[in-house]
């Protein structure tokens, strides 16, 4: 029996890059997350009998949310959902549940990189049929309608076991609790040369994992050393806890620590990685050095036909804007498109499936492919795997070949983080009305070539998105991009996006701090910076 359960409207749950992200005490009150989840399901309007995918990274909230979802699905006409064993699902691995069985769309319960725990940060996604992230159109009716929402549906259902495979029925909706990782794992061996890494493995090749307590764990040990073989404690802090084990599940220089401190030691093993909360974004290092993401991307895209799965060569690569041009320069040598987008994964889904792009990335450590519809840590693991155990190359090596051929994009990100939010809208607005006057400006020994407000023009829809980040370009290739992020729970966070570009017949092998001082100075003189927050260095560098 479906029960008609009246509500009246929370402020402020409109869904951002990634969905809609509080902290828990927020989630917590009552017919918080019921309102949204009944406001998804007002705007999809499911189809009767519609399958509808559900999981979490497993962080603090997921299963309270998890079990008054299901509810909530029954009496909104489900027929089926599949939720994974123990809540469980990475992001990437909940896009590709979604499009092998059919779905309709998903429930993605995570915050992503942000801390978990009951005074932490929890997030409801909502992706569509094609497993990607729902785009604006939809995200926007979303909030809409949380504002004007008045009544909830359930169904009387005791909690169902979430530990156990199998069917159960809630309501008159089946609820089949799945294997979270074995399908995901299945998809991988179908793309990459799992015989010549393991071939690799044999030969004494050796890597670290830091799974950071999060939702990867899992999917890295079957992976890694149930199937490609390596020795078991490859994957650390494997086990998926609510807290994230009070650490921050963000695969960076800050809150990987460890890994950066064992590979740039003398007992470093070959390989290094990482993967956050959810698992869709990774950490790349090797034996002394770091490969920022948006190398990473641009050293995937060259290398990329070495795997099974991409020996035919790519359709086109696609970068958000704030990701270095590193990219740019691969897809040219190439001769195939290099796509400039908005950040946020839903950007790339058009492409995706269009068939006009067939990997991408972001420089906030997220890359993917055309094998789903979100950016995946573990892919981007695998990728680099096979095009090592291909080449028989240090990390080093590749990095050195690849900046030798197409020159090196010097790149760091600087956040400012929980900054109040009145003084950071301040800032970029009195950068934005200087945007007009900076074209032929010195800062330094660095010139303003052109200077402007981000719009990218969708080219298989033909929607546009206006307002996506200011951009100061330089004469030579550098830049310095600034943009409010939407993926923290208070306040708010400034991004400082620098990048200096030094050709192949340049200086290939300086410090990156080194190499972007001028730019540093620059971004606090063009936006004030210190004047406007007080800070006088960012909280984080990646």
């Amino acid at each position: 029996m479906i029960t008609t359960v009246p509500t009246t409207p929370y402020a402020g749950q409109k869904p951002g890059t990634s969905g809609l992200r509080k902290k828990v005490k927020v989630f917590a009150q009552a017919g918080y997350a019921e309102n949204f989840i009944q406001s998804v399901f007002d705007v999809v309007q499911p189809r009767p009998g519609a399958t509808l995918v559900i999981g979490g990274d497993g962080r603090y909230y997921n299963r309270t949310v998890i079990q008054q979802a299901l509810r909530i699905a029954a009496a909104n006409g489900y027929g089926q959902v599949l939720v994974g064993r123990g809540g469980i699902l990475s992001t990437p691995a909940a896009s590709h549940v979604i499009r092998r069985y059919g779905a309709s769309g998903g429930l993605i319960l995570s915050a992503s990189h942000n801390p978990g725990g009951p005074d932490e940060d929890f997030g409801i996604k909502y992706n569509t049929a094609n497993g990607g992230p729902a785009p604006e159109g939809v995200t926007d009716a979303i909030y809409a309608r949380t504002q004007a929402i008045d009544r909830w549906l359930t169904v009387e259902a005791e909690d169902i076991d979430l530990d156990t495979c199998g069917s159960v029925a809630v309501g008159g909706m089946t609820v089949s609790v799945i294997d979270p990782v074995a399908d995901y794992a299945d998809l991988m061996e179908t793309l990459f040369d799992f015989p010549a890494i393991r071939q690799a493995v044999a030969r004494g090749f050796t890597m670290a994992f830091d799974a950071m307590h999060a939702v990867t764990g899992p999917y890295a040990v079957e992976i890694l050393e149930n199937r490609l073989g390596f020795a078991p404690g490859t994957v650390r802090n494997g086990v998926p806890l609510e807290d994230f084990g009070g650490h921050h599940p963000d695969p960076n220089m800050v809150h990987a620590h460890a890994l950066f401190d064992l590979m740039f030691s003398n007992d470093a093993p070959d390989f290094g990685a990482a993967s956050d909360g959810d698992g869709d974004r990774n950490l790349i290092v090797g034996r002394n050095r770091f490969v920022t993401p948006s190398d990473s991307l641009a050293m995937l895209a060259a290398n990329a036909h070495l795997a099974p799965g991409y020996r035919h060569g790519l359709k086109g690569i696609a970068r958000s804007m704030p990701t270095s041009a590193a990219a740019d320069r691969v897809a040219a040598a190439l001769g195939i498109p290099c796509f400039e987008t908005p950040t946020g994964w839903k950007f790339f889904g058009n492409l995706l499936d269009a068939g006009m792009a067939t990997i991408c990335g972001e420089e906030s450590a997220g890359t993917g492919s055309d094998h789903v519809r979100e950016k995946d840590g573990l892919w981007a693991v695998l990728l680099w795997l096979n095009i090592l155990a291909a080449r028989q190359q240090s990390v080093d090596a590749i990095a050195r070949e690849h900046w030798q051929q197409y020159g090196r994009n010097y790149y760091a990100r600087h956040d400012y983080e929980a900054l109040p939010t009145e003084v950071a809208e301040v800032l970029i607005a009195e950068l934005t009305a200087a945007l007009p006057g900076l074209a032929g400006k010195a800062f330094g020994a660095l010139v303003v070539e052109r200077a402007d407000s981000f719009s990218y023009l969708d080219p298989v829809d033909g929607s546009t998105s206006a307002n996506q980040g200011l951009r100061v370009l330089f004469e030579g290739g550098s830049r310095i991009v600034f943009r409010l992020s939407g993926t923290g729970t208070e306040g708010a966070t400034l991004r400082v996006y620098l990048e200096r570009y030094e050709p192949a017949e340049g200086l290939l092998d300086r410090d990156t701090p080194d190499a972007l001082a001028d730019l540093i100075a620059a971004a606090d003189a063009v936006a004030g910076i210190v004047r406007h927050t007080g800070r006088t260095a960012p909280d984080v560098v990646t």
